[in-house]
């Protein structure tokens, strides 16, 4: 632990078109969310962690995150998800690894459509 922080993992995930441009809209707008919804710094991230499912192959979301002016200086990393009949196609799903107050009650986000997945942590 550094300081007074507790290390966090906090989950998301989205739906995608397999278009560049959008998956990079969709991974940004995750990313953007997942940090206003827990008052989180990118000073305070250790790493990103994504996994897409196969059918998304038009861009890797941890370059297009980069791209987007977003994590400069953070240890990004994507995989392909596991593939498992019936899963949820053109998904992204994204595992971000930080420091926050160890009071922090740590806020999920699922959007466009992966709220299926746990649909105990959509709003």
């Amino acid at each position: 632990m550094m300081g007074e922080k507790q290390l966090f993992a906090i989950r998301g995930a989205v739906q995608c078109r397999n278009e560049a441009a959008d998956i990079t809209d969709q991974v940004s707008g995750l990313y953007d969310e997942i940090l206003r919804l827990n008052s989180l710094d990118e000073e305070a991230i250790v790493s990103v962690v994504f996994s897409v499912t196969g059918d998304l192959d038009e861009k890797n979301p941890a370059a297009a995150l980069r791209q987007s002016g977003r994590a400069q200086n953070l240890a990004l990393f994507a995989v392909q998800e596991a593939r498992v009949k019936g899963g949820l196609e053109r998904t992204i799903r994204v595992l971000i690894h930080c420091y926050l107050p160890p009071e922090t009650e740590i806020r999920h986000s699922y959007r466009n459509g992966a709220e299926v997945l746990r649909p105990d942590r959509a709003p």
